[in-house]
């Protein structure tokens, strides 16, 4: 390999993560990190004294502005959008980056990165660059060209924005399984009770199907809502001999469900240790590819 080749392998799972956690989708940041080495590979590398500086900034740029874009493509999505999971090869690589436990934290969560969709772009690169990745302000305000008064009002705004909508409790993996488990078990043999049980007066429900499969396309609320809705799914099934996995997807569990043998669903939720407080269900079809394409069935899944 030759050495600006291995400089960038050097970095490139920091600016994966920085680009993914921008995005919510390993292909849209793949694509990012293929422009950037591109402009990596004819920079003047003698005239840099900093490449990981000059790296991170450039990185950081090509999401923003692919971000700026998506953005205006997700006003015209069918229902509501959630992330996409990253599986394989790109997941590994993070759990195995120096600064792992930044990685494996919820930062890094299908919970976390739906909660950032409320921030606008420019507030999420700052709070990324900030908050995440552990940069002063001088330093990312550098990185985004702008002012550090206004990359400090940036922080503010989306730290205000994001505890708006943060999980009320914070729960460990053990719990989120045990609730997985126990929704696998009520779906498997449905009742209105056993469903109702799981759910928090208030709970919420989000399903992104993108127009592409059945899906509701405005978040549900209420416990009464929830477990009709999970009823009705749960029989509907019954004709379609439906399989169900508990896996970890971006380091937490979550639950895939195949019927006739094609995947369908990747489900996660937020809960306060007893009951679901949040469902989210990922069915459209173009994002379940990654997950298709990195696994043969559910004993496979890890």
């Amino acid at each position: 390999m030759d050495p600006q080749t291995a400089l960038f392998q050097r970095h490139r799972q920091r600016l994966f993560g920085l680009a993914y956690r921008m995005l919510g989708t390993p292909a849209d940041a793949e694509d990012v990190l293929h422009d950037a080495w591109l402009r990596w590979h004819i920079q003047d590398k003698d005239a840099l004294d900093d490449a990981e500086a000059w790296l991170v900034t450039v990185t950081t740029r090509l999401a923003l502005d692919r971000l700026r874009r998506a953005k205006t493509e997700r006003e015209h999505y069918t229902g509501p959008w959630l992330p996409e999971p990253l599986v394989g090869e790109d997941a590994h690589a993070l759990a195995d980056a120096p600064d792992a436990a930044l990685e494996r934290d919820q930062t890094l969560s299908l919970s976390f990165l739906t909660l950032l969709e409320r921030l606008s772009p420019d507030e999420r690169a700052a709070f990324l660059l900030h908050e995440v990745f552990d940069y002063s302000h001088a330093a990312a305000a550098g990185i985004l060209g702008i002012a550090e008064d206004a990359c400090r009002q940036r922080v503010h705004r989306a730290k205000a924005r994001l505890r708006e909508g943060r999980p009320r409790f914070l729960v460990d993996t053990a719990a989120q399984r045990r609730l997985l488990q126990r929704f696998m078990a009520a779906m498997e043999q449905p009742s209105l009770e056993a469903l109702r049980a799981l759910f928090a007066e208030d709970a919420l429900h989000v399903a992104d199907g993108g127009g592409r499969a059945r899906a509701t396309l405005r978040p549900l609320h209420g416990a009464d809502r929830l477990a009709r809705l999970y009823l009705q799914i749960a029989q509907n099934q019954r004709a379609h001999a439906p399989r169900y996995a508990l896996v970890t997807l971006n380091g937490a569990p979550a639950l895939l469900t195949w019927a006739d043998g094609v995947l369908t669903t990747a489900t996660w939720l937020e809960c306060d240790g007893e009951r679901i407080v949040a469902m989210h269900a990922l069915r459209n079809p173009a994002k379940l590819a990654r997950l298709l394409a990195a696994v043969a069935g559910p004993a496979s899944v890890h």
